[in-house]
């Protein structure tokens, strides 16, 4: 599995388009994703993938951020209960160096040091 790239975050986020929920039957059919097989015009059907795709990426960098902080959080040595990098690595399915990243790309977060809007 490839192992995603902290970075610091500069410049204004887009607010994405809201991810909408579907209904479990809707789930259940590989060809349904949001409704999207349903839009014949394809200039909408553009639109709408796009506002899907922003939404995701941001959804992706917000979650990345918040396994960052749960890191630093869980490898505090101020914790009586902390975790190695190495535990950090076994719960989060990722290599020791990239818990190790992640734990330091949440302290910096958590300090203010990485611009979050």
């Amino acid at each position: 599995m490839a192992e995603p790239e902290p970075r610091p975050r500069t410049g204004q986020r887009m607010r994405p388009a809201p991810l909408l929920f579907e209904p479990a039957e809707a789930g259940a059919d590989p060809e349904h994703f949001f409704d999207l097989e349903s839009i014949e015009d394809p200039r909408e059907l553009l639109a709408r993938a796009t506002e899907l795709t922003h939404a995701f990426r941001a959804a992706t960098d917000r979650s990345v951020e918040f396994q960052a902080i749960a890191a630093a959080q869980l490898a505090d040595p101020r914790r009586f209960d902390r975790l190695t990098p190495a535990l950090i690595a076994e719960r989060a399915e990722w290599t020791e160096d990239y818990a190790k990243k992640m734990v330091e790309f949440g302290r910096d977060l958590l300090r203010g040091g990485v611009e979050r809007p």
